[in-house]
């Protein structure tokens, strides 16, 4: 980042701009699964901090508050909702119409994720992949009563959008694998126009990690696309989403949106995907572990803490908003 002086910044706008709507931020909390066991009813609570920051919110398929849950409490079109293509079509288009239902209108396609990649740490944990607690696991609960009483307090947790579906197991964690085993591994480009089809209101495609698939993004309908390679949880050795960014967004030319996820910790990390090409970040982690530190008031505080680094980091730069950040990508882009 390059330092100027002398400019006059005492007024500075972090505004951004997604699909016509103009938010506080250029920020959207990302789909992060069972939010609601990080917290109680997290999903609802971390839609209720992005309302009163004034961000949208996309809702992960795997959440334990289900989409009409959390669409309460943001303004229309604030909630988004990520999708996995399932084996079982019927299943997929129920939730498509749950969602549209709900208000939705704009739906966001996880793509990169058909085939799951080998997690250690969850193949230790037997996360996603039994169906009932390790005693390990118990143990671990055990060590944590203020989480086991807060969570004891709500209830039996279930995977919300799709509770009380026929043939469901009933335990979260069987939930969670039966769902998981039904991701399509055979989803191609083909499933993409057929949910372009299916889905009258905007379609996000996120996972692209490559020029040539951002263009065939945007000749199959996509609205957007999200630069992303899943938090470097899925390719191992692939390339960080940030260092694609340039290129990716050279490659859409202005054509439709390019949003950024994967390593945004930072106030300074979201200024710098503005500058290689993004039109706003979505934020998994990092409001994630707020959720689980301290709820609601801990999402607030980690949003808090990226917006007043950014607004210091263009300061220091010289620059007092977002769209001069973005009218002098051209030159950013060359120092580098």
């Amino acid at each position: 980042l390059e330092q100027r002086i002398l400019v006059d910044v005492a007024q500075r706008s972090l505004r951004g701009d997604f699909f016509g709507k103009t938010y506080a931020l250029p920020i959207m909390l990302a789909p992060v699964g069972f939010s609601g066991m990080f917290w109680p009813d997290g999903e609802q609570e971390s839609a209720k901090a992005a309302s009163t920051v004034g961000i949208p919110m996309c809702l992960s398929t795997f959440s334990i508050n289900s989409v009409e849950e959390v669409a309460r409490w943001l303004p229309p079109g604030d909630l988004f909702f990520q999708l996995y293509v399932f084996r079982d079509r019927q299943l997929t288009e129920e939730m498509l119409a749950r969602v549209r239902a709900a208000g939705v209108d704009t739906l966001v396609l996880t793509a990169d994720t058909d085939v799951s990649s080998i997690r250690e740490r969850d193949t230790r944990n037997g996360f996603r992949t039994a169906s009932t607690l390790r005693f390990s696991a118990l143990c671990d609960l055990a060590s944590r009563p203020g989480w086991c009483w807060r969570m004891m307090r709500h209830g039996r947790p279930q995977l919300g959008n799709v509770r009380g579906r026929a043939g469901l197991p009933d335990s979260l964690m069987a939930q969670a694998s039966y769902l998981s085993s039904n991701v399509d591994p055979a989803m191609s480009w083909q499933d993409l126009t057929w949910l372009r089809q299916h889905w009258p209101g905007k379609l996000i495609l996120k996972g692209v990690l490559s020029s040539q698939d951002a263009r065939r993004a945007i000749h199959a309908g996509a609205d957007a696309i999200v630069v992303s390679n899943h938090g470097g949880r899925q390719l191992d050795c692939a390339r960080s989403s940030i260092s694609v960014l340039p290129e990716i967004a050279q490659a859409v030319n202005g054509e439709i949106q390019v949003l950024f996820d994967s390593g945004v910790r930072r106030g300074t990390h979201l200024v710098k995907a503005l500058a290689l090409g993004a039109d706003g970040v979505l934020l998994g982690r990092a409001y994630a572990y707020g959720l689980a530190a301290n709820g609601r008031q801990g999402v607030l505080d980690a949003i808090g803490f990226i917006k007043a680094e950014a607004e210091i980091t263009l300061a220091l730069m010289g620059i007092t908003s977002t769209e001069q950040l973005k009218a002098e990508r051209e030159h950013i882009i060359k120092s580098l």
